[in-house]
């Protein structure tokens, strides 16, 4: 039987009445078998990482003679993680839809310009406005990057290299090639002032509540819904070994001057970029959008608005890690930032992020720039020639993505 005129054939996407994409039974029950024993995929490659970690803290301890985990100098490495972490975060929703930032580092050094010269003293910018001025200003860039990319179909790697370039120029301009100190003593406190110990014990109380709170909620949603019961061992293990974390950190923190607010600011946004993947329809479409963009925009999800929507979350990140960066370091110069885009991708690609979309944690992306900052820290302890540092690093990630590669292969 031939279509009537009048009866088009057009293509319809399929109306349901929830077009949230949940996860399959081979995605949730996904293992990997070491000799008789299958463990879940995405806690081997975590438990991977946390074993290397430990393993370069143990060599670098031992090489520069207790130095290296030394309280002060480990303050010194967590805040050196803050900038990597606070991007890596942002970086890694923009990866897990299939797309890249290369303009972060400039970024960063761009917005440091713009906050610099707003508190400096011919304009005389209160702290308030200098911090509103830099975020809307990262923002308004990466809403400019983001609406290019998923409206105008360039590619986010050429939008965002056009950016990595340009934003370093407009840098050059602002500051005249000059470094431009900061003044605003609580400018400078952002990233070099310590919570007192007081505090930062009411932290680890307020956490280890929240690791009790949390495991015991996840333990009996799993009995609520027939997903098996966690054994009194397991379940005393999840809440015992993190609480232990938690303390010991907060313990060896206090030893020297408190948590540095770099640290606090980078819990903060690691935790509300966990809850937002993880927990949030938005989180779950953005892992729909990088497993498989087309099915995604069938299932009735706006790609291109959630694309959008990362690049803004990226921008407001960048503009965070920049008050951050220039705030530790005094002053805002025109190789501000430089080379922070590569550090914040291989944070996100080490800590398992997939280069291909739909893949990795902010748990993981946090990892990996504990890790790039352990081996930034550490080489330049033992002091290792900024080239072979280079080379090192280089190494690490594409071994990284090497291993990722071949897991998806073997997948």
């Amino acid at each position: 039987m031939s279509h009537q005129p009048n009866e088009p054939v057009v293509d319809r996407p399929p109306v349901t009445a929830d077009v949230t994409p949940a996860p399959t039974e081979a995605e949730l029950t996904r293992q990997t078998r070491i000799g008789g024993f299958r463990v879940p995929t995405d806690a081997l490659r975590a438990y991977t990482m946390l074993f290397a970690l430990v393993a370069i803290w143990i060599y670098f301890n031992y090489a520069t003679d207790g130095i290296f985990l030394d309280p002060r100098n480990f303050s010194n490495l967590m805040r050196q993680t803050a900038v990597t972490g606070v991007l890596a975060v942002g970086m890694l929703m923009v990866i897990v839809t299939g797309n890249i930032d290369l303009s972060v580092g400039s970024l960063v050094g761009f917005i440091g310009g713009v906050a610099a010269t707003a508190q400096a003293a011919q304009n005389g910018w209160g702290l308030v406005p200098t911090i509103f001025a830099a975020i809307v200003v990262a923002v308004g860039v990466s809403q400019a990057q983001g609406a290019l990319v998923a409206y105008a179909n360039i590619p986010a790697f050429i939008v965002t290299l056009g950016g990595l370039l340009a934003w370093r120029g407009f840098v050059l301009g602002m500051t005249r090639g000059e470094t431009i100190p900061i003044t605003l003593p609580g400018f400078k406190a952002i990233g070099q002032q310590f919570v007192t110990r007081p505090i930062g014990l009411a932290f680890a109380l307020l956490a280890v509540a929240a690791i009790v709170w949390m495991n015991l909620r996840r333990h009996r949603a799993r009995q609520r819904y027939g997903l098996g019961k966690t054994g009194a061992l397991g379940l005393m293990l999840s809440i015992i070994v993190p609480s232990l974390v938690v303390v010991l950190f907060i313990r060896h923190m206090n030893a020297s001057e408190g948590i540095p607010i770099p640290v606090i600011i980078l819990i903060v946004v690691a935790l509300a970029g966990a809850f937002l993947t993880q927990s949030t329809t938005f989180g779950r479409y953005l892992y729909a959008i990088g497993g498989n963009p087309e099915a995604a925009r069938l299932s009735g999800i706006n790609v291109r608005n959630h694309i959008w929507a990362v690049f803004c979350i990226m921008g407001v990140l960048a503009g965070v890690a920049s008050l951050i960066y220039t705030a530790r370091v005094g002053s805002a110069s025109p190789d501000a930032g430089n080379l922070l885009e590569l550090d914040a991708i291989a944070a996100c690609v080490i800590g398992g992020t997939s280069l291909m979309g739909g893949r990795g944690t902010v748990f993981g992306a946090c990892l990996g720039a504990l890790f790039m900052a352990s081996l930034d820290n550490g080489m330049s302890l033992l002091n290792v020639q900024p080239y072979s540092q280079y080379i090192i690093k280089g190494a690490i990630l594409v071994t990284a993505v090497g291993l990722d590669m071949l897991g998806r292969k073997q997948g």
